[in-house]
């Protein structure tokens, strides 16, 4: 096991501090926790999930496109 140590705004230990005393968990666990729920959730997808994405060919071909038209600067974002 590591240590950590980390500056923060007050305004962020704040929130941090109200959300760990929400899931009356303590600051540390709720930083851990927070932290491992944002890289597994967001951040990767599972080896049968990429599968399902790289053999839908129409999904693949528009995001092949949607990369070609950032690319080029030939989009309009709303």
């Amino acid at each position: 096991m590591k240590t950590l140590t980390m500056r923060v705004d007050d305004s962020v230990y704040q929130m941090i501090k109200l959300a760990a005393d929400g899931q009356r968990r303590n600051i540390s666990n709720f930083i851990e926790f927070a932290t491992l729920q944002y890289l597994t959730s967001t951040q990767y997808v599972s080896d049968h999930e990429m599968h399902e994405i790289l053999e839908d060919k129409a999904l693949v071909k528009d995001l092949e496109t949607g990369l070609k038209e950032a690319i080029n600067g030939d989009y309009v974002i709303v």
